[in-house]
């Protein structure tokens, strides 16, 4: 089964394109270490939370994305960014179970 983690993260004011570029670059990195689907998300509208990014992850495993944690290229997004955030978080992790793009069980 494949492993999902669905976050939130509260930028400080005006920092947020810089911390949005930040969390895209990189991707084939990820890729190599199991990443199926890693989206970034913001919202513009009247209603959404500008300071808000949104991070939707898809791996083949909880293992690939912990071991992600210490790839060279994701210590340097981490510290890059986190002078950039309040410290508010939200993140809830999930058993994928199946879906439009997501790939089957190896």
């Amino acid at each position: 089964m494949r492993y999902g983690y669905f976050g939130t993260m509260r930028v400080k004011p005006g920092h947020r394109d810089e911390v949005v570029a930040t969390l895209v670059s990189g991707q084939d990195g990820l890729r190599a270490a199991g990443c199926d689907l890693y989206a970034v998300g913001v919202s513009d509208d009247d209603t959404g939370d500008k300071d808000l990014v949104w991070v939707t992850e898809i791996w083949v495993s909880k293992e690939a994305h912990d071991a992600s944690l210490g790839l060279p290229e994701v210590k340097a997004a981490i510290a890059k960014t986190m002078p950039l955030l309040t410290g508010e978080f939200t993140g809830q992790e999930v058993e994928i179970v199946g879906g439009l793009g997501v790939p089957g069980d190896h």
